[in-house]
């Protein structure tokens, strides 16, 4: 009988990395494979209650809100130019989750994802699209970093020059 020295990775932990990686990212626009899988915003929402971080979740249905607070949300912000301007403007560190982005995507909406992506701001603003059609990755392909929330297979240790590497 073998036994792992390994142990299961609790589901904060998973969330916790996830959003250390979306926080290490290039750009400012991020495409997530998987999140919903994973479910991902149900992992962050106890992680955001404690630490503080300011993460919010657009969906059609709520708007924007702070994922802290489940049932408050901006008014209005149900219509994603209006949350995507409210992120342009703001002054301060934020995660903005979408999800369930409407397809096609208009014009306006498309221009102030772009600006998002290109702003160059002193404070750290990452507009995270949850599983993300590939129609609209493709779009957005020149400003637009990609992540993944399944974990990297386990690389087997091998021997190089007398000395084990992963």
């Amino acid at each position: 009988m073998t036994t792992s020295l390994a142990t299961p990775a609790s589901p904060t932990q998973d969330g916790a990395e996830i959003l250390e990686r979306i926080l290490a990212a290039r750009g400012n626009l991020i495409a997530l494979d998987g999140g919903e899988e994973v479910g991902l915003v149900s992992q962050l929402r106890p992680l955001v209650r404690r630490s503080g971080q300011a993460v919010y979740l657009w969906n059609p249905q709520l708007g924007l809100g702070n994922l802290r607070e489940e049932h408050v949300s901006l008014p209005g912000s149900q219509r994603l130019n209006i949350a995507l301007r409210y992120m342009l403007q703001s002054n301060h560190f934020g995660i903005y989750l979408l999800q369930h982005l409407p397809l096609p995507l208009p014009m306006a909406d498309a221009t102030l994802l772009r600006q998002l992506a290109r702003a160059t701001a002193s404070h750290v603003r990452r507009v995270v699209i949850l599983d993300p059609a590939e129609s609209l990755v493709a779009s957005f392909n020149d400003v637009l970093v990609r992540l993944s929330c399944q974990p990297k297979p386990a690389q087997r240790p091998r021997l190089r020059d007398g000395r084990w590497i992963l």
